[in-house]
């Protein structure tokens, strides 16, 4: 059979089309399997941020819930302090020296206990005996053995 010029070019441009889509197809399954490695790859680069973001979620309730008991505690400190504070200034300075009996017999706390004032008139009207009256109460023990004794005398 006698082709045509025409034809002839027509088959070779037909191989050189099969060739280039073969090479195209090759390319595009190289190109689709490098695509599914990254795809892959970036999912599991995603679902690890996502795991590292839910920890990082997790640490800050727990130290906004730390941040929150540290106020209360401050807070409360804070609260005995200014009590404290009240305590101090309600209390009486260093060198007054009232109400412990400096004052003369003035009693300056309001007491009006007369028990009280009968123990203090006690102690203001407080008097001394002599020497030669004074009782040694270790003459006057006697012991168990000491009873038996003058008992087996009697």
């Amino acid at each position: 059979m006698i082709w045509s010029k025409s034809t002839e070019s027509f088959l070779t441009h037909l191989r050189i089309i099969k060739a280039e889509n073969k090479n195209l197809k090759n390319s595009s399954i190289e190109s689709s399997t490098d695509t599914l490695e990254d795809i892959d790859s970036l999912k599991t680069e995603l679902s690890k941020l996502m795991m590292g973001n839910e920890l990082l979620r997790n640490k800050s309730s727990e130290l906004k819930a730390e941040n929150e008991r540290l106020n209360e505690v401050m807070s409360s400190w804070t609260k005995s302090s200014v009590s404290l504070s009240r305590l101090h200034e309600s209390q009486k300075p260093f060198n007054d020296k009232s109400g412990l009996g400096f004052n003369n017999g003035a009693n300056s706390c309001g007491e009006t206990s007369a028990q009280s004032q009968s123990v203090y008139d006690k102690f203001k009207k407080m008097s001394f005996v002599k020497a030669s009256v004074i009782y040694d109460c270790c003459e006057s023990m006697t012991y168990n053995d000491q009873n038996s004794s003058q008992l087996n005398q009697k």
